[in-house]
Order: C-alpha cells, then structure tokens, then sequence
C-alpha cells in the first residue's frame, strides 16, 4: 500500500497486497489488521455509549443544587476555551503524527507525539486545577447532585484524557525500540482514533456543560 492509501485507509480495509486471506479458497479467518479495526470501533461505540448515560445524568441533575452554587456561579469560561484550545491543538498534532508514523518518518512523529503529550497534559493540569478550586471553596462532588453528576462526566473524560497520555508514550517507546512495524502502526491507528473520539467528546461536554450551564 502506499503512504496516500495508508494514510486514507490506515487498518487496510480492501487491501489485498497482501494476498488472500488464510483458510480453504478464498475463505478463511479475517485478517488482523480487520479484526483489530472491528474490535476497536467496538470499543470506542461502547465508550460514546457510556458518555450518553453521563450526558443523561447530568441533564436530569444539572438543576438539583441543593441550595449550592449552578454553573453560572462556578464556571469560568474563559479557562475552559484554553482548555479546549489545547485538546483541539493536540488533535492536531497527533494527526501530524500520525502522518509521520505512516511516512516512517522518526522526527515529525516523535516531534508531533511530544507535542500532543504537552498539549494533553497541559489540558489535564488545567481541568485537574478547575476540580482542586472547586473542592477548596466546599463544592466537591457531594454538595449536590448537580456537582455529582458535573464531576462524574468531566472527570471520566479527563481520566481517559489521561489514560490516553500514558498510552501515547508507550507508542513513542515501541517505535523508539522497534521501529514502525506493522503491528505498531495498527495501534497507533488505534490511538489516533481514541485521541480524536476524545476531543469530539470534549465539544460535547463544553457546549452542554460549560456553555449552556454558565448560561454564555
């Protein structure tokens, strides 16, 4: 495959350079590369799946206070749109990266994916300062369900935010250790796809969490 095609079609759906699939005539099991790309999309629906039922929480609850504060009076805008600037700059680079990795192109892809983890902890830090304030002026989670159900759905999106971060160096160190194997490019497809799900998961979450309860 060439690096367009990889880049346009990175599990390889159609490909058939690779000869026909193994088993009796034409049959047989499905390649790999498909059953990891099939598995994946699995997971990343199951994922959305998830984030719908905190998105339905948090609408329900967003209005019971509890005599506490609302939206209105806690969030700063201002500190969320750099929030989101940096999760949406990182989406960027790690599609660079991914560009990099395809073309087998060590510096761009080391450069993008040190980026990407820059931007993304950058975004963790900033959301994890958001969290610490509002603990410390007595508006944690157990104030009222409407801050249970505030941080249960931020908080699940930085947790994976930061499980992506852990899961970007461990790409940087297999392809440090052993280059841009066939099976490494798969799982950085597979990061590639988890890193962009998040961010498309974060507009969400700003404009129905941050935009609509500010009241902006």
């Amino acid at each position: 495959m060439t690096i367009a095609t990889d880049l346009a079609n990175p599990f390889g759906f159609g490909d058939t350079s690779h000869g026909e699939a193994p088993g009796h005539g034409t049959g047989g099991p499905a390649p790999k590369r498909v059953v990891v790309a099939y598995g994946f999309w699995i997971f990343l629906l199951s994922d959305i799946i998830m984030f719908s039922a905190f998105f339905a929480s948090y609408a329900v609850l967003s209005g019971n206070t509890a005599g506490g504060p609302s939206g209105r009076d806690l969030f700063n805008i201002q500190n969320v749109i750099i929030e989101t600037v940096c999760l949406l700059a990182s989406s960027f680079t790690c599609g660079i990266a991914s560009v990099g990795a395809s073309a087998r192109r060590a510096p761009i892809y080391f450069g993008a994916m040190a980026m990407t983890f820059i931007l993304g902890a950058a975004f963790v830090g900033l959301e994890a300062n958001e969290f610490a304030g509002f603990v410390a002026r007595g508006d944690g989670p157990q104030r009222s369900a409407f801050l249970t159900s505030f941080f249960s759905v931020v908080g699940c999106h930085g947790l994976h935010v930061s499980c992506g971060l852990l899961w970007l160096l461990t790409m940087m160190a297999q392809v440090f250790a052993k280059g841009f194997r066939a099976d490494i490019l798969r799982r950085m497809a597979c990061f590639s796809l988890f890193w962009h799900a998040l961010d498309i998961i974060w507009v969400a979450l700003f404009t129905v969490v941050y935009l609509l309860g500010s009241g902006a």
